[in-house]
């Protein structure tokens, strides 16, 4: 099984990236692929190996914190790759781990995906596996306000802002994008943010 691959980002999609390892493109899922969009040098991409009867999928993370959550989250019943991925897009791990801890039922609804019964069945099955990693103030805060935590958008729009960044866009730019879509941005993923900054930036 591939644990991890370390190669070049060839090319970035709305839901995966290729990476070059050594001349061999490996397409990989990804929570927020825009947040690896304009990487020259070589990055390290975590890997869950996924083997079904109709597919080989590689789902991939920027760090070990996430590869293991993603694992986790597997365990619980109803949770397949395509919504455990959705969860890390919509969350860092450390909020839905905070969250799942303080049985926040409110802030995991609100996941992509997470309807009440499977936050139900998240925190009766992962509690206690997630028992042991502490929760410091600014998971506590993004438990409370997630995504949106304050003026600037919160930490859903700092790495949206991060990745356009990288596409070449100035911080004046994103400052105007984001005054236009703040309003319309509470409960969205990193990658939703994008697409309606993208939206507004084409405008002009």
């Amino acid at each position: 099984m591939i644990d991890y691959l370390k190669g070049q980002v060839a090319h970035v999609e709305a839901e995966y990236i290729v990476l070059d390892v050594r001349d061999i493109g490996y397409r990989v899922f990804t929570p927020s692929p825009y947040a690896f969009a304009g990487k020259q040098e070589q990055v390290t991409v975590y890997i869950h190996h996924h083997v079904r009867e109709d597919a080989v999928l590689l789902f991939g993370f920027a760090t070990r914190e996430e590869q293991r959550l993603f694992r986790q989250l597997l365990d619980v019943s109803g949770i397949g790759p395509r919504v455990a991925l959705g969860i890390l897009a919509g969350g860092r791990p450390e909020a839905v781990i905070g969250a799942v801890q303080q049985e926040n039922i409110a802030f995991l609804t609100k996941l992509p995906g997470i309807g009440r019964k499977t936050a139900q069945r998240m925190i009766l099955d992962l509690k206690d596996k997630l028992a042991a990693m502490p929760i410091d103030g600014s998971v506590a805060t993004a438990i409370e306000e997630p995504g949106l935590s304050a003026a600037d958008g919160g930490i859903v729009w700092r790495e949206a802002r991060e990745a356009l960044a990288a596409l070449g866009y100035t911080s004046a730019e994103l400052d105007r994008a984001w005054q236009s879509l703040k309003d319309e941005a509470e409960g969205a993923s990193v990658e939703q943010l994008m697409k309606k900054a993208l939206q507004h930036l084409f405008k002009g």
